[in-house]
C-alpha cells in the first residue's frame, strides 16, 4: 500500500509512505511526476538505489516496516529525505570523496548504489543513525556536475 499526500509543489514539502518492496515502479513515477525530461532517467537511477538499499537493507524487505520519503521542489532544486526503520549503517565514504575511489572491487555488487547516489546527487547525507538519507539535485546545467547520460 502506497501513502501519497500530493505532489510536490513549489516551496512545499510532501510525504510518501509505503511497505517495504522492491516493485518500486509506480512509486518512481510518483516522486518524479514533476522533474525536468530531461533529468527524469538519471534521476530514476538514484532514487530507485536509494529505496532499494532502504526497503532490502533497512527493512530488511519486512512488510510490516515503511519506507518514508518527503520530498520538495524549490526553484531549481529537488530534495528528497527517504527515511527506513532500520537500525541504520555508518556509510563508508564522504560527499568530499571522489566517486571513482567508491567503486567496489570488480567482483563484488555491494557498494555500487552508493557510488551511484554520489554520481548523481549533488548533495548525499545520512542522519547520524544512518536510517535516513537526503539526496538533492540542481537541475539547472552545472560545470562542475556532469550528467551520467
Amino acid at each position: 500500500m502506497i501513502a501519497i499526500s500530493l505532489p510536490a509543489t513549489r516551496h512545499h514539502w510532501e510525504t510518501m509512505s509505503f511497505a517495504s518492496t522492491l516493485y518500486l515502479c509506480p512509486i518512481l513515477d510518483l516522486l518524479l511526476a514533476n522533474t525536468p525530461p530531461e533529468w527524469e532517467l538519471e534521476l530514476r537511477l538514484g532514487l530507485q538505489e536509494a529505496l532499494v538499499n532502504a526497503a532490502l537493507h533497512g527493512n530488511k524487505l519486512d512488510p510490516s516496516k515503511t519506507v518514508v520519503v518527503q520530498f520538495s521542489i524549490s526553484d531549481d532544486l529537488y530534495s528528497w529525505v527517504i527515511s527506513d526503520q532500520g537500525s541504520g549503517f555508518v556509510p563508508s565514504c564522504g560527499c568530499d570523496s571522489n566517486p571513482e575511489e567508491l567503486l567496489p572491487p570488480e567482483e563484488s555488487e555491494r557498494g555500487r548504489g552508493l557510488c551511484i547516489l554520489y554520481q548523481i546527487f549533488d548533495q548525499v547525507h545520512w542522519n547520524q543513525k544512518g536510517n535516513q538519507l537526503k539526496l538533492c539535485k540542481q537541475v539547472k546545467e552545472s560545470k562542475n556536475k556532469r550528467s551520467l547520460f
